[in-house]
């Protein structure tokens, strides 16, 4: 998708696409939280990037690990897709009300967990790793009645329909997504200004506004991006809100801040130190 954006809006340039798999996509039979730490989805396309095999890496930014590594940037931010969580479910229920006591709900994600458990505490949770069809596939095989994935990656991968068919979106107000899910993450060498102006024409500053306000709350938080937390930040014309959650192991800690354009990286940053003192007084 990146690279004919590319081409098209860069007449006479001509992309390749390189694939590199990582140890995130390999490991499959283990929860993200108990392997590799950060950067389990990257570490393997930065050294590329590094080493000049290749001249973009497009990430899920929501798989990125908050800091940035040394010599690598990324200045531009395409336009967002669906920021929202979807619950694909097998028993045709059109709402969380309606999903019976006992049911098992996929998920590995600690954050998808504790805020499920919250929704719908009678509700089970049974892990799961692999790509969209594999997660589906062992949903269906295993059992269990419903799986919850990313919007985003359903609507890029053409399956919006499944969405719309066996699908309950659980906007942030029920479920914060992942710091800047949706958002792709394209990042390049520091300096490499001949690739950032063929990015330029890609560059969205609404969704780079509310990259800058939720990365900046997972690098306040530090929590990683397998922690349990989460954060969205809406834009309110000149106005914001980021609003974030951090759970322990005794509490659940969801707060928001309003800011004013300009403030974003700020206020996320503000909003993780905000949770952090009140986890202190724990």
């Amino acid at each position: 998708m990146v690279a004919a954006q590319i081409e098209a809006a860069n007449p006479g340039v001509q992309t390749e696409i390189q694939v590199i798999k990582t140890q995130g996509d390999l490991i499959q039979d283990k929860p993200l939280n108990e392997f590799g730490g950060k950067g389990v989805f990257v570490q393997e396309i930065e050294q590329a990037l590094l080493t000049g095999r290749i001249d973009l890496a497009v990430h899920s930014l929501k798989d990125m690990p908050a800091e940035q590594a040394a010599g690598l940037t990324m200045a531009i931010t395409p336009r967002r897709e669906d920021p929202r969580d979807v619950l694909i479910n097998f028993g045709g229920w059109h709402s969380l009300a309606e999903i019976p006591a006992g049911s098992t709900i996929a998920t590995g994600s600690l954050r998808r967990i504790c805020q499920l458990q919250k929704l719908l505490p009678q509700v089970n949770t049974a892990p799961v790793r692999g790509n969209v069809e594999t997660r589906l596939r062992k949903a269906a095989e295993n059992g269990w009645q419903g799986v919850i994935l990313a919007a985003a990656g359903l609507k890029r991968l053409g399956m919006a329909a499944l969405i719309d068919e066996k699908g309950i979106l659980l906007p942030p107000d029920a479920m914060l997504p992942a710091p800047a899910q949706g958002v792709l993450g394209l990042e390049i060498r520091e300096g490499d200004q001949q690739t950032l102006e063929l990015l330029a024409p890609l560059h969205h500053q609404p969704s780079h506004r509310q990259a800058l306000a939720e990365r900046a709350f997972l690098r306040g938080i530090e929590g990683g991006c397998h922690a349990p937390l989460g954060a969205f930040c809406r834009l309110l014309g000149d106005e914001f809100e980021i609003e974030g959650f951090f759970q322990t192991e005794h509490n659940y800690y969801r707060q928001s801040l309003r800011g004013r354009q300009g403030q974003e990286a700020e206020f996320g940053r503000a909003l993780a130190e905000k949770i952090k003192e009140m986890i202190a007084d724990e």
